[in-house]
C-alpha cells in the first residue's frame, strides 16, 4: 500500500517536470517548422508588412511614451542617488549604458508581449476555434507559413527597431529631467555619454531584443495555434501567452547576459 502511495506521490511531483519538457520540445519544434517554411515558396511579402505594421508601427506611441518616463524617472532616481556622491554628471552614462544593455529591449519586449503577442495569440486561438486554420490546410496552404513565419519574422525585425526607439526616447527623457530640471550641465552630460557608450553595448541590446522578438511571438503563436476548448480557451490560451513571454523573457534575459559578458566582456575603460 505505502508503495502505490509513493509512486502515485513520485508522479505527481514528476508530472509538472514532464509538462514543462514537453512544452520546451514542442516550442522547439514549431521553431523549426517555423525556419523550413521560412525559406520556402512561395513568399507573402504583403504579409509580412501587415505583421510589421501591427507588430511594430502600431507600437509605436506606447513604446515611446513609456520609454520617455522610463527614462526620466531613472535619471531622476540617480541624480538623487549620484549627488550624494558629488558624481551626478555621471548620470548621462548611466541612464545610456542601463539603457542600451537592458531596459530598453527588456521593456521593449514585454511591451510588445503585452500588446501585439496577446493579439497573436487572440486571432490564431479564434482561427482555431473556428477551424479557419483547418480549412486553409484544406485548401493547400500551410498554416505554419501562412500565419507563423510572418508574425516571428516581424518579431524578429521590429522589436530590435523598437529597442533603438527606446534608447533615444529614454535619453531623451533623461535629458529633459537631468540638464533641464536638475541643472546637470549639459556638455558634461552629453560627452560622459559618448565617452562611456560603445558599440559591444548597443549590440548586447540588439541581439538581446532579437532573441527577445523571436521568443515572444514563438510563445504567443504558439499559444494561439493549439488553443483549445472554445471562447474561455482563446482567453487562457491568450493568458499563458503573456505570461509565458514575461518569464522566459526575464529569465532569457540572464542568461544572455552572462554569456555576452563572457564572451565579450567590455574590459576596458572609458574611449
Amino acid at each position: 500500500m505505502w508503495l502505490e502511495r509513493l509512486a502515485r506521490l513520485c508522479d505527481r511531483l514528476w508530472a509538472p517536470v514532464l509538462a514543462f519538457i514537453e512544452a520546451v520540445g514542442e516550442h522547439v519544434l514549431l521553431l523549426g517548422h517555423t525556419l523550413l517554411w521560412l525559406v520556402r515558396p512561395p513568399y507573402r511579402l504583403g504579409v509580412l508588412l501587415e505583421a510589421m505594421v501591427f507588430v511594430g508601427f502600431e507600437s509605436l506611441f506606447i513604446v515611446g511614451l513609456i520609454s520617455l518616463f522610463v527614462g526620466a524617472v531613472f535619471a531622476l532616481q540617480l541624480i538623487s542617488a549620484l549627488r550624494t556622491f558629488q558624481a551626478e554628471s555621471f548620470v548621462g552614462a548611466t541612464v545610456a549604458l542601463a539603457l542600451t544593455r537592458e531596459l530598453a529591449p527588456v521593456f521593449t519586449s514585454i511591451v510588445i508581449a503585452a500588446r501585439a503577442g496577446a493579439g497573436m495569440a487572440t486571432e490564431l486561438g479564434s482561427m482555431r476555434i473556428t477551424e479557419q486554420i483547418d480549412a486553409l490546410a484544406t485548401m493547400a496552404v500551410n498554416p505554419i507559413q501562412y500565419l507563423v513565419v510572418p508574425r516571428v519574422v516581424a518579431g524578429v525585425i521590429m522589436v530590435p527597431l523598437l529597442s533603438m526607439l527606446f534608447v533615444a526616447s529614454g535619453m531623451l527623457g533623461a535629458y529633459v529631467v537631468a540638464v533641464g530640471i536638475q541643472n546637470v550641465d549639459r556638455g558634461v552630460f552629453i560627452e560622459n555619454t559618448r565617452w562611456f557608450l560603445d558599440i559591444n553595448d548597443i549590440l548586447q541590446g540588439l541581439c538581446k531584443a532579437t532573441v527577445f522578438g523571436l521568443t515572444l511571438t514563438l510563445i504567443s503563436c504558439y499559444q494561439g495555434y493549439h488553443a483549445r476548448g472554445g471562447a474561455k480557451g482563446v482567453g487562457v490560451a491568450t493568458t499563458r501567452a503573456v505570461v509565458g513571454s514575461f518569464v522566459t523573457i526575464l529569465v532569457l534575459d540572464y542568461f544572455l547576459t552572462d554569456l555576452w559578458l563572457t564572451f565579450f566582456p567590455k574590459t576596458r575603460g572609458p574611449r
